[in-house]
């Protein structure tokens, strides 16, 4: 029997499952463990079950010399120093798959929500200001026939693109890889969405430069990594009106100050990084962390092993 931490209490039943077979203890605050509350609890452990929100890096490892498995609940995986993972035998789980139609469906509901004014429109309405229909009232961007530009085509980038074709849009993408592509889909694009992992290449990618292409009627969608936006150059792109607006599930950092300037920027809609959050999919994620610690533990092969990992 081995000894888990899970750095917070996660849906579905696997989790149970896993307490069934293995010591484990749950983090019980609502809030995640400070790094060193998270290095004591792993300094023990023999499986790590983490939070994208928990910072898994070298000197942690280092000090877990029991350390046999990480488990990452979530897609991304740029919380966790995979390299120094790799240099010591420690296998590193994700949970693709799982969040791709959530976080798909998410995205075109920010990409309607913001195209739509419809966070500004129910706030007119419940505030008592609805004296009559307007027809000039909230007048919004059309999506059917839109442009739509989507920044890295993994899982949840061909499945927005699925969403898209739906509405007649027409569907621009690019690699990073691809300098002239992307800068081609920044100037043509009515919407531009972004699903790429976070890495040194993609942090502050939508920066200054990049902001500066799009077209003065476009709106920003990011449901990846908030690093790969300058927040910065996203308020004065906003304040402005270099851009018409953006709608982010994810920050750099989460949660936002409540003093960063970002907050006063018109045309903003924030959600609290809730891309994945249906039932379905969060249990779904629990199912696939349990699993990548229970092979971890029994020594087998991870069933959802990061790519980085498997690049040999």
């Amino acid at each position: 029997m081995g000894r888990v931490f899970v750095t917070r209490r996660l849906p579905g039943a696997a989790l149970t499952q896993l307490e069934q077979l293995h010591e484990t203890f749950v983090w019980p605050d609502q809030l995640p463990p400070s790094y060193e509350q998270l290095r004591e609890h792993t300094a023990r452990a023999d499986a790590l079950l983490a939070l994208l929100t928990d910072r898994v890096d070298a000197p942690l490892m280092a000090a877990s010399p029991n350390l046999r498995v990480i488990a990452n609940y979530a897609v991304g995986y740029d919380n966790i120093d995979v390299d120094a993972a790799s240099a010591r035998g420690i296998p590193v789980g994700n949970t693709p798959d799982a969040l791709t139609d959530a976080t798909a469906d998410l995205t075109f509901a920010l990409l309607m929500a913001a195209a739509r004014r419809i966070p500004e429109a129910a706030a007119f309405a419940r505030g008592g200001r609805w004296q009559t229909w307007e027809p000039a009232g909230f007048l919004g961007a059309d999506v059917h026939g839109a442009t739509l530009g989507i920044i890295g085509l993994g899982r949840i980038g061909q499945a927005v693109a699925r969403r898209a074709t739906g509405f007649g849009m027409e569907v621009l993408t690019t690699e990073t890889r691809d300098q002239h592509n992307l800068e081609h889909l920044l100037r043509r694009s009515d919407f531009i969405s972004i699903h790429l992992p976070l890495t040194a290449g993609t942090r502050g990618l939508i920066g200054a430069d990049a902001l500066a292409l799009m077209k003065p009627t476009a709106i920003l969608i990011n449901t990846a990594r908030g690093a790969i936006v300058e927040r910065s150059a996203l308020a004065r792109a906003l304040h402005t009106g270099q851009i018409a607006g953006a709608a982010l599930d994810v920050t750099e950092p989460e949660p936002l100050p409540e003093d960063d300037p970002l907050w006063e920027a018109p045309n903003l809609l924030v959600v609290p990084h809730i891309g994945s959050a249906t039932w379905s999919a969060r249990e779904r994620m629990t199912e696939i962390a349990v699993q990548n610690i229970l092979a971890g533990l029994d020594g087998d092969p991870l069933p959802y092993q990061v790519p980085a990992q498997l690049k040999d």
